[in-house]
């Protein structure tokens, strides 16, 4: 495959890779936790450095090791082969297919704010089958929603199999429209004479005041929902192959597109706070579009539009990118070889784009979008601390190796970064425990969606074993 992408391009993918539905949709639920606007701001703030430290430790694998398959490549010279297949393997099982599917999701269910789309009836919809250990699959349910969702993925799979710099020019094009569909909702709150307040950026909850033990768990619950938000920066990694100057490009890519999310987010949920008291932002489920109709007439119309093209252009960019990591896994020799197969005329992962589209729309009418979302966080998570704790790895095992690229304040920034995320790590199976066990006394199917996402991850540890056995076979063959 070729290196076609530039700086600007690779900029694009981490903004366009992380902006999706996070910052319309958390916002609200993180108010009613913290009952603060101030410590509303202060958490984004935290998640985003904590986050940018993952992406300046990540950084220096990336120009270290600038190959197509970005952190599949990286945890092979970390860690060996077997961790690297287990990210790769949950990396297509349900980190990004998982997040393929949601997003899309979300795009097709806000496009019924502008046309109307064909439902079964509740007799149908409700057909569908229980799965031991998960939930009931209705693939029928929402049927109008899924079908749009499906279309979506498909199409978007087509643009990026006939090559990487049209799938790259797209992205481009979606990520400067819902950065511009930003910025006129944060004018608008400010400079519409129908915006807010600046006492709503002071004034606290009247009804909710965490304190002691329980600030500290509010704090934390709305970290995980900020953390979500920010997630999907280290997809850029995937395609450092196809990225020109990768030992130079990468690393500014990363730590150039974070420092744009954080500061996106910053200003968004300041005009948020600013123009929604925090009580009425606590009570919202989308606080974007509240805030929009507040501005102006028509504004929850206008900001669904706005959240259609965020989530489009985040589809496309996990599309883009994921697809090399089973590419780069087909290579080593622990996947089948037809996923390693670059298209002889438009040098895209052909194959590799369209199995991740099928398991994706698979997934996508198996109905268990929440599920998926948890687990594939939950997983991606433990793969970011270990990718932090490869620089030590690294700098053991290589130390003569170039580096282009050096995280500075090491080795305390990766160390904070490791922290927080075993952190968060073991505050989400804290919380999965105590809903299945809430779940459970109110007779209603449970799952613990951290233990649900760490067995799809064992799950292919089987397939692993044979593709190994296989290469070894094939070398000590015949010649």
């Amino acid at each position: 495959m070729l290196p076609t992408l530039g700086l600007f391009t690779t900029i694009m993918m981490v903004v366009g890779g992380v902006i999706g539905s996070g910052i319309f949709r958390k916002a609200g639920v993180m108010a009613g936790e913290v009952g603060s606007p101030t410590l509303l701001l202060a958490v984004w703030l935290i998640a985003g450095t904590i986050t940018l430290f993952g992406a300046l430790t990540n950084s220096e694998v990336a120009g270290m090791i600038p190959e197509t398959g970005g952190q599949y490549v990286y945890f092979d010279r970390m860690f060996g082969p077997f961790v690297a297949y287990l990210y790769g393997w949950a990396v297509f099982a349900v980190i990004q297919t998982g997040s393929i599917a949601a997003v899309a999701y979300v795009f097709a269910e806000y496009s019924t704010q502008f046309i109307k789309l064909p439902e079964f009836n509740s007799s149908i919809a409700a057909l569908g089958f229980h799965v031991p250990f998960i939930g009931d699959v209705l693939p029928l349910k929402d049927i109008g929603t899924k079908g749009v969702a499906a279309i979506l993925v498909i199409g978007l799979t087509a643009v990026n199999y006939v090559g990487v710099k049209f799938g790259g020019l797209v992205q481009n094009i979606f990520t400067i429209a819902k950065v511009i569909a930003m910025a006129l909702l944060f004018l608008g709150a400010f400079l519409l004479p129908t915006g807010g307040s600046i006492s709503n950026l002071t004034n606290s909850s009247s009804v909710i005041h965490p304190t002691g033990l329980a600030l500290f768990l509010a704090l934390a619950a709305a970290m995980q929902g900020a953390f979500w938000a920010y997630d999907g920066w280290n997809k850029l990694t995937y395609i450092a192959g196809e990225i020109k100057e990768p030992q130079r490009n990468v690393p500014r890519g990363l730590i150039i597109g974070m420092l744009i999310v954080t500061g996106i987010y910053m200003l968004i949920n300041l005009a948020y706070s600013y123009v929604l008291p925090v009580d009425v932002m606590a009570g919202s489920k989308l606080v974007a579009a509240d805030v929009a109709e507040k501005c102006f007439k028509g504004g929850g119309r206008w900001i669904a539009a706005a959240v259609m093209v965020s989530t489009f252009g985040t589809t496309n960019s996990i599309i883009l990118a994921s697809a090399r990591v089973y590419f780069s896994m087909s290579r080593r020799n622990v996947f089948p070889q037809l996923l390693g197969v670059a298209h002889p005329k438009f040098h895209t992962p052909a194959a590799s784009l369209v199995v991740q589209g099928i398991w994706s729309v698979l997934l996508l009418f198996s109905g268990t979008f929440d599920t998926l979302t948890d687990t594939l966080i939950f997983v991606s998570w433990i793969f970011y601390a270990l990718s932090a704790y490869g620089v030590f790895v690294l700098r053991r095992k290589e130390p003569g190796t170039p580096r282009p690229y050096r995280v500075p304040g090491y080795p305390f920034i990766p160390w904070i970064f490791i922290a927080f995320s075993a952190l968060y790590l073991v505050l989400t199976v804290y919380n999965d425990l105590v809903g299945y066990r809430e779940a459970v006394a109110a007779g209603k199917p449970a799952i613990i969606n951290s233990a649900f996402g760490v067995a799809l991850v064992l799950v292919g540890t089987p397939i692993y074993w044979f593709y190994r056995r296989k290469s070894y076979s094939s070398k000590s063959g015949p010649p």
